[in-house]
């Protein structure tokens, strides 16, 4: 068979269901490709797979000549995200070669799904289920590469927390957690877990301003335990859900007192118009240079 993909959003992540099914074919010695819109009407692909993972994201501009084509992700089928990938697929080694810069010495993948929480502003509960739980050890997509990227929701409400950071630790690659760790149950033994990982990067997420009192102290117990700083701890703060610029702003000042590099996430920001506050205030903070130029926002001018 002759197999084109399509990633709608862009090339800018790699796609795992995309590299999972094009090492699947390759596995069974089909033809695979990127959709190429302006030859594949003289001569069309038997399949193509086109994959979609943001909602916001326009949908693939041109005509698609095939014998069969298949959509899938939550831009697609939101919140469920559609079928899920046979079994024989979800647990193959991915096809990093479809992202050679992205992926240069560098895994992406999933050892849990799931997270209890169930906020109503996030699709995990939907798509995942509301229970963190073991879906792979790490072998099943990482071979020696320098790096690691984790995807994981919430990898620590996991019963096999222990087990999967041993994992991270002897493979003494570098890690970044690139979701937000659920802060609010890190332990001192989960710090010390974390601390014996070459951590390039870690991010948590204050979403909740009424965890004030809870996150606070949790924060400091990490920071003091590890040693690091902003360099390696970001923080994830939505903005615009259910919250005011004034609670907004008192987040991003208490992390940046603690020590930590906030990261302004704005819920539903293509709602807004271009000079609205908070994609003003996203833009002061999450520019590195003016946040540390100017200590307060009032005298952002951006």
């Amino acid at each position: 068979m002759r197999i084109a993909l399509i990633d709608v959003d862009g090339h800018n992540f790699p796609n795992l269901p995309l590299m999972k099914l094009s090492a699947w074919h390759k596995q069974n010695e089909d033809q695979v490709e990127w959709y190429d819109p302006l030859t594949a009407w003289l001569n069309p692909p038997d399949r193509v797979y086109m994959s979609k993972v943001f909602t916001f994201t326009p949908d693939y501009p041109h005509p698609v000549c095939a014998g069969e084509i298949i959509k899938g992700g939550t831009g697609y089928e939101y919140p469920s995200g559609g079928k899920s990938l046979p079994e024989e697929i979800e647990h193959i080694y991915p096809d990093y070669s479809l992202y050679p810069e992205l992926c240069n010495d560098t895994a992406y993948g999933f050892l849990t799904r799931g997270c209890p929480r169930g906020c109503d502003f996030c699709i995990v509960k939907e798509k995942e289920g509301q229970k963190s739980r073991k879906v792979a050890d790490l072998f099943e997509f990482w071979n020696g590469q320098k790096n690691i990227v984790l995807l994981d929701p919430n990898m620590f409400a996991c019963k096999d927390w222990k087990n999967l950071s041993q994992q991270l630790i002897d493979s003494k690659a570098w890690i970044d957690f690139s979701q937000g760790c659920d802060i609010r149950i890190m332990t001192k033994e989960k710090a010390e877990y974390i601390k014996q990982m070459k951590i390039k990067q870690i991010h948590f997420a204050w979403d909740r301003y009424q965890d004030k009192d809870n996150i606070v102290p949790k924060f400091k117990m990490f920071q003091k335990l590890t040693g690091w700083n902003r360099g390696k701890m970001t923080v994830y703060v939505l903005c615009g859900f259910n919250t005011t610029l004034e609670q907004d702003l008192d987040r991003i000042y208490t992390l940046r007192d603690l020590g930590y590099a906030p990261y302004v996430m704005i819920y539903d920001k293509y709602k807004l118009k271009k000079r609205d506050q908070l994609k003003r205030m996203q833009r002061w903070v999450n520019s590195r240079y003016a946040f540390m130029a100017c200590e307060r926002f009032e005298d952002y001018t951006g």
